[in-house]
């Protein structure tokens, strides 16, 4: 059973920023596409960003300039770099992975194309 680790969330003020850590236990990230998702409630999962195999990016154009993802394959984990945070991105951030998309170039923010998530870590932004 492929089990993620999501953390790094918590209280921010306005324009500040948080670092989200997504983790595996027992391997490496390396061989998935990750993807970031967000759910408020009572909404859809929302998709945030995500990180193909051989490192291709996409990110949800209202997040463009703010978000920005990495991996450290050092530590199999994928980040979620989070700057100029505002009240509208409070959420429960969520990892997600896939190993077979068709290309190893290939994510995508569909969150029925992820088959393995995680509990997902809490962010909370305000004054």
């Amino acid at each position: 059973q492929v089990q993620l680790v999501e953390s790094g969330g918590g209280l921010v003020q306005p324009g500040g920023s948080l670092e989200l850590s997504c983790g595996a236990s027992g391997f490496s990230l390396d061989d998935y596409a990750v993807a970031w998702f967000r759910r408020v409630p009572g909404q859809e999962r929302e998709g945030v960003l995500c990180i193909s195999k051989t490192g291709t990016t996409r990110i949800k154009n209202s997040m463009k300039g703010r978000f920005t993802v990495s991996r450290d394959h050092d530590k199999k984990s994928v980040y979620l770099h989070m700057n100029g945070l505002i009240s509208e991105d409070t959420a429960l951030y969520y990892c997600a992975i896939r190993q077979d998309f068709p290309r190893p170039s290939l994510c995508t923010l569909a969150p029925e194309e992820y088959d393995n998530w995680g509990q997902g870590t809490q962010v909370t932004v305000s004054s």
